[in-house]
């Protein structure tokens, strides 16, 4: 069924099957991938390879902004719930 992407991995098929939401599997799974790309900046350090060092600063800021977002959707869905529980 997931032709798309077909690297999705148990771990988080796990999450989803224990019912954790969406936003929080982003971002801890943001987070992890965050701390990849640092090692990743970590060794290249201030080797030739400026290449590697753009795409990898590149990819960085793409996720910490990915990253920022599923914080504040957090933040925002958890005060819909209050809000509503408030109204009932």
């Amino acid at each position: 069924m997931r032709d798309i992407n077909d690297k999705f991995s148990l771990r988080l098929q796990k999450l989803v099957d224990m019912g954790e939401s969406g936003t929080d599997i982003m971002h801890g799974e943001l987070k992890n991938l965050m701390l990849e790309t640092e090692t990743k900046l970590l060794d290249i350090g201030d080797s030739d390879d400026i290449a590697d060092k753009f795409y990898n600063e590149g990819r960085m800021d793409a996720l910490t902004e990915c990253y920022v977002l599923t914080y504040n959707l957090a933040f925002a869905l958890n005060e819909r719930i209050v809000k509503n529980d408030r109204n009932d």
